[in-house]
C-alpha cells in the first residue's frame, strides 16, 4: 500500500521538477560545506572570542578571575585547556584544573552555546575556604552585577521575567554541559573553615555512552560511596543512584557544622520527562527515593528519626508567572500516600497556594507511616476504621486578611483500640501533671480530688469560666478541637509581621501541649499536638467539660502559680468561687503571658490605666453574649480589682505618673490582635453558644 502511494507520487513528478529539486539540494549541501569550512578555519578565533567573553562576564558580574594557561583545538572539535584556575577577587583560589579536553559541537559554538560531546579531566581541585566571615565562594550567594541595575527604574519595572522560559534555559544550560562520554581522574574537593576540615576525592569517574560509574571517597577513605546511573541529556532524562555497598552513607560535615546527624543506605533520583504544553507551560517530571534515612537533631526530635523507605513522584509546572508542584505529585511512605500541591504566582499579584490530600485509606496506615522517633507520644497506638484528609490554603499578599484556609478529616468507623504513650483517657481520672520551666521540671501536681487545690468546674466563678472562654476559645464547646477562623487570623498576622506572632491554639490544643507533650521545642511538636487533639476530640474520649476543668486546674498563672485555685489565692487571697467580674477579666488577660501579670499593678495595688481598654472590650463582648451584666461606664469591674498587699511593689521615692502607666509590652498591638481575632470569630459565628 505504502509502496503504491510513493510510486504514484514519483510518477507525478516531472523531469523539470527533479532538476530543480536537485539544484536546490546541491546548493544546500554546498552551503553546508562552505559554512563548515568557514567555521573550521575560524574556530580558533571563535574559541578565543568565546573565552574572552566568559572572562569579561565572570569579572564584571561575579568579580572572578578566569586564568587559562593554554587553550587550543587538539582535534576537529576537541578543545584542550591547560592550567585553568578560577579565583574570586581578593580571595583564595577556588578551583584549578591541570588539563581538560572537551569535545564540543562546532555550530552551537558559533552562537555562543557550548555543548559537550566528550570530556576528559586530569587533576581537578576545588577548595572552599572560609575564615571568620569571609569565604572564597560567597559570590555564589550574590546577585550578578548586570547592566539592568544601571537602567532607569521605569525601564527595569517594565522588564517581565517569563518563569517558564527562564526555567527552560536554566535546565538546558545544565543538560548541555553533561557529556555523553567522560573520563575524570584525580578530582579533589576540600572544605575548611576556622574549625572544620573535609575532603572528598574521586580517583576515577566515567561516563561511557551515557552510563555513569564512579566511587567517592570521604576524608581519606573513611567512607566510600558508589555512584552509578544513566545520563541521556539530549532526551532530558537522567538517573543517578548513590549507595555504599550495604553500609550507611553519612554526612559528617552537617554534624560538625550544624549538629545534624544524617545518614541513609541508598538514594536515587530520576529526571523522567520534560515537555511543553501549548507552548506555554513547562512540565518537569521526576522522582526521588531514599532507604533507611536516619536523622538526629534536637530541633527536629529528641530521638533518632528513622524513615525505612520513602518515595516522591513529582511534577513541577512552570508558567510565565507561576511555578507549582502539581496535584499529581505523590509522596509515599509505606502504605501512606499524600498528594501535595504548592503554587507560587508572581503576577498580577503575588500569591501562595498550598493543598494536601490523601485518598481514603486505613487509619492504621497513617500511624504506621510515621517515622520511628518522630512522634514519641503516638508510638504503639492501634486504630481501626478509614480516614481521608483534605487541606487547602490560599494567601494573596496584597490582601493578607482575606486568607483562605480549610481542613477536613473524613472518618468511617474510626476508633482507637489501644492508646500509645499519650494515654488520653487518663484525663478522666486522677493523674500527675509536671509543669516545666526552661525545659526543667518544676514540681509534680496531682490533678484530682486528692489535691486540696483541685477544684471542680462548677465551683469556679462563672465570671472566670466565661472570661477565659471569651479570650482564649469562644467556640470551645462547639468546635472539634480546631477553629479555622483562628488559623486564618494566625496566618494573616504572622505574614504581616513577618514573624511568628500568633499560633491559633484552642483550649484543646493548649491542654494537650501542657499535659502530653515534652517541653522540648522541636519542629514537629506542633504537628504532634494537632494529631493528639484530633484523637481526643474525634473519639470523644474526654468530655468538653472535663477538658475545661483540667485546663483551668493546670495552666500557669504566674511564677510557680499553676491552676485557678493557686491563682485566686496568690493574686487576691480568694477562693475561685469568689472571683468578681473584674478579677476574672484580669486573670484571663494574663493567660498568654502569665509571668508578666504583676506588671499591670501599681504600688497601690490598682490596675494601671493602659489595661482599662482591654476590660472595656472583653466586658462588652461578655455583656453582649449574656455572660456579664451590662456596664454603662465600660469599666466592668476594672476599678474594683485590688492586688493582695504582699505582692504590691514598693512605692517609688519619686512618683512618675507617666511611667506608672507604661505597659511592659506593646499592649496596644496585643489588644489589636485579640480584637481582630474575636471580631472575626463573632462576626462569622452569630449563633453565640451558651456559657458552661
Amino acid at each position: 500500500m505504502a509502496y503504491r502511494i510513493v510510486r504514484q507520487f514519483l510518477d507525478r513528478i516531472t523531469k523539470r521538477q527533479l532538476i530543480i529539486g536537485g539544484i536546490v539540494l546541491g546548493i544546500l549541501v554546498l552551503g553546508g560545506i562552505v559554512a563548515f569550512t568557514i567555521a573550521y578555519h575560524k574556530r580558533e578565533a571563535l574559541l578565543a572570542t568565546t573565552l574572552a567573553k566568559m572572562r569579561t562576564q565572570l569579572a564584571d558580574d561575579y568579580q572572578i578571575d578566569l586564568a587559562i594557561g593554554k587553550a587550543y583545538f587538539s582535534g576537529l572539535t576537541t578543545v584542550t585547556f591547560e592550567q585553568v584556575s578560577i579565583t574570586p577577587h581578593d580571595r583564595k583560589q577556588l578551583a584549578g584544573v591541570a588539563e581538560a579536553s572537551v569535545s564540543v559541537r562546532l555550530f552551537p559554538l558559533i552562537t555562543g552555546d557550548v555543548k559537550f560531546g566528550r570530556l576528559r579531566v586530569q587533576k581537578a581541585r576545588i577548595q572552599l575556604i572560609k575564615k571568620d566571615s569571609i569565604s572564597n565562594y560567597d559570590f555564589l550567594f550574590r546577585e550578578p552585577d548586570t547592566l539592568q541595575r544601571d537602567q532607569p527604574k521605569e525601564q527595569v519595572e517594565t522588564t517581565t521575567l517569563n518563569m517558564a522560559q527562564a526555567a527552560n534555559r536554566m535546565l538546558n544550560s545544565i543538560l548541555y554541559k553533561i557529556p555523553k562520554n567522560m573520563e575524570l581522574r584525580d578530582f579533589l574537593l576540600t572544605y575548611r573553615d576556622d574549625s572544620l576540615r573535609q575532603r572528598i576525592s574521586v580517583p576515577k569517574a566515567d561516563i561511557d555512552n551515557g552510563k555513569l560509574t564512579s566511587a567517592v571517597y570521604l576524608n581519606d577513605n573513611k567512607a566510600v560511596w558508589q555512584v552509578s546511573g544513566r545520563l541521556n541529556p539530549s532526551e532530558r532524562q537522567l538517573y543517578i543512584k548513590v549507595h555504599a555497598n550495604g553500609q550507611k552513607i553519612a554526612l559528617p560535615l552537617l554534624e560538625q557544622k550544624f549538629g545534624l546527624n544524617l545518614s541513609f543506605d541508598t538514594v536515587e533520583t530520576r529526571l523522567r520527562e520534560v515537555y511543553w504544553t501549548n507552548n506555554e507551560f513547562l512540565h518537569i517530571k521526576g522522582e526521588w527515593a531514599i532507604k533507611n534515612l536516619n536523622i538526629n537533631h534536637w530541633r527536629i526530635a529528641q530521638k533518632d528519626v528513622t524513615v525505612p523507605d520513602a518515595h516522591i513522584d513529582a511534577e513541577v509546572i512552570v508558567g510565565s508567572n507561576h511555578v507549582e508542584l502539581s496535584k499529581e505529585s505523590t509522596i509515599t511512605v509505606k502504605k501512606l500516600e499524600v498528594h501535595p500541591y504548592i503554587r507560587y504566582t508572581t503576577a498580577p499579584e503575588k500569591t501562595y497556594a498550598f493543598a494536601l490530600e490523601t485518598p481514603e485509606m486505613k487509619a492504621q496506615d497513617l500511624f504506621d507511616a510515621f517515622p520511628k522517633g518522630l512522634f514519641e507520644s503516638l508510638e504503639g497506638i492501634r486504630v481501626s476504621g478509614d480516614i481521608q484528609y483534605k487541606l487547602a490554603a490560599f494567601l494573596d499578599t496584597t490582601h493578607p486578611d482575606s486568607v483562605q484556609f480549610s481542613s477536613d478529616m473524613q472518618q468511617k468507623g474510626f476508633n482507637v483500640n489501644s492508646w500509645g504513650h499519650a494515654n488520653i483517657p487518663k484525663l478522666n481520672g486522677t493523674f500527675v501533671y509536671t509543669p516545666y520551666e526552661n525545659e526543667k521540671p518544676v514540681r509534680d501536681i496531682i490533678v484530682g480530688p486528692e489535691n486540696p487545690n483541685f477544684i471542680s468546674l462548677n465551683q469556679i466563678s462563672p465570671y472566670l469560666r466565661n472570661a477565659i472562654l471569651t479570650t482564649e476559645d469562644p467556640s470551645f464547646f462547639s468546635h472539634n478541637g480546631f477553629v479555622e477562623e483562628a488559623i486564618r487570623t494566625s496566618i494573616a498576622t504572622n505574614y504581616k509581621e513577618k514573624a511568628f506572632k500568633r499560633g491559633g491554639s484552642t483550649i484543646s490544643m493548649q491542654l494537650v501541649k501542657n499535659v502530653f507533650l515534652s517541653r522540648n521545642k522541636t519542629l514537629v511538636r506542633k504537628l504532634e499536638e494537632i494529631l493528639i487533639v484530633w484523637l481526643m476530640e474525634s473519639t470523644r474520649t474526654v468530655s468538653k467539660e472535663r477538658m475545661y476543668e483540667v485546663y483551668l486546674n493546670v495552666i500557669e498563672w504566674g511564677r510557680n502559680v499553676y491552676g485557678v485555685t493557686e491563682a485566686a489565692r496568690y493574686y487576691f487571697g480568694k477562693h475561685p468561687s469568689q472571683l468578681t467580674l473584674g478579677e476574672s477579666i484580669y486573670l484571663a488577660s494574663i493567660v498568654p503571658r502569665p509571668k508578666t501579670g504583676l506588671y499591670a499593678f501599681n504600688y497601690e495595688g490598682r490596675l494601671k490605666p493602659y489595661i482599662g481598654r482591654y476590660f472595656s472590650y472583653i466586658g462588652n463582648i461578655m455583656a453582649r453574649r449574656g455572660l456579664a451584666p451590662a456596664d454603662s461606664t465600660g469599666s466592668y469591674g476594672f476599678y474594683a480589682v485590688s492586688l493582695r498587699e504582699a505582692l504590691r511593689p514598693d512605692k517609688p521615692a519619686v512618683v512618675d505618673t507617666l511611667q506608672l502607666e507604661v505597659p511592659p509590652t506593646d499592649f496596644d498591638a496585643e489588644l489589636e490582635e485579640v480584637r481582630g481575632l474575636l471580631d472575626r470569630i463573632f462576626r462569622n459565628d452569630p449563633e453565640e453558644e451558651e456559657a458552661p
